[in-house]
């Protein structure tokens, strides 16, 4: 059936096959001022086990911002409800039918934003890691100046598992927290999931590891935030923070223009047996590839 695709044909086909975008916007996230002035930041998402879709993101983005410019706010800690603390961005709502340049040109935009607004945030923040973490939800939690870990918390970075490069820094950053080899465990093939307790004793920049309920996590989260902002600020310099702007930047070329790749396309159709209108789009995507693949982009860097 294939074979026959051609140019525009090609690129119907691709978008008739791709019917999984979320569109919810029901509150994903909710909020709480300490009297101290630590906001907590929860996700709210647990039938998807706190997964980011597009619309957590949006209404994470927006209290982050707000966050930054209020006056009563000192401070921040994000965190998870229920079991999980996120089990990272949700791809289907990103993979939306649209021209692949326009695709991998979001792509790589959307990808720098995220983490960008963790390195940019002017004041002290924290991940308080109820739980498993996935993806970009243990990499955000790196970019944070204070990372405390329940002891149910794992950490997993499957990137290489679906053809994608590391990102949010990591392909820098862990190398230099726990060694290449450590560091290669986690991004590379193996796909090491170490528990918090593995993970701190690799390198990995834990602070705290907590027992108790996810109420326990976020109070001590609390406790060392507030030392922070007795610090007077972030716990990066200046040029910390423009290292690892231009980290990002590099890096989200790259992830937008490895998802236009054979590796991740088959990496995903196998991912999605279980679901077959997706393993057919990421099918029929691969198969029509030569036909469809845009020029690599490059990165964009701040001014």
């Amino acid at each position: 059936m294939l074979r026959g695709l051609r140019g525009a044909s090609a690129l119907r086909a691709l978008r008739s096959t791709s019917r999984y975008a979320s569109t919810s916007t029901s509150k994903l996230i909710e909020t709480e001022l300490s009297p101290s002035g630590v906001l907590t930041i929860s996700f709210h998402n647990e039938k998807k086990l706190n997964a980011w879709t597009q619309s957590l993101m949006k209404q994470m983005a927006a209290e982050i911002s707000a966050a930054d410019t209020r006056d009563d706010v000192r401070g921040v800690v994000l965190t998870g409800s229920g079991a999980y603390y996120s089990a990272g961005v949700d791809l289907s709502g990103l993979l939306q039918p649209m021209m692949p340049s326009k695709l991998q040109t979001q792509l790589r935009d959307k990808n720098q934003f995220l983490f960008d607004m963790f390195i940019n945030f002017s004041k002290p923040i924290g991940a308080a890691v109820n739980g498993p973490a996935i993806g970009a939800a243990v990499t955000t939690a790196t970019l944070t100046d204070v990372l405390v870990a329940g002891e149910r918390a794992t950490f997993s970075v499957p990137f290489a598992k679906v053809g994608l490069p590391a990102e949010g820094c990591s392909s820098v950053t862990f190398a230099e927290w726990m060694g290449e080899a450590n560091a290669e465990r986690m991004l590379g093939v193996e796909g090491w999931v170490p528990t918090a307790e593995e993970a701190r004793a690799a390198g990995f920049p834990i602070q705290d590891i907590v027992a108790g309920d996810n109420a326990a996590v976020v109070a001590r989260a609390h406790e060392l935030v507030e030392a922070q902002i007795a610090t007077g600020g972030r716990s990066v310099d200046a040029a910390e923070v423009a290292r690892r702007l231009k980290v990002n930047a590099d890096e989200s070329a790259k992830l937008a223009n490895a998802v236009m790749s054979p590796r991740f396309l088959l990496a995903m159709r196998d991912f999605n047996q279980r679901k077959p209108s997706i393993a057919r789009f990421f099918s029929v995507a691969n198969a029509t590839l030569p036909l469809w693949k845009p020029a690599d982009i490059t990165p964009v860097y701040a001014a």
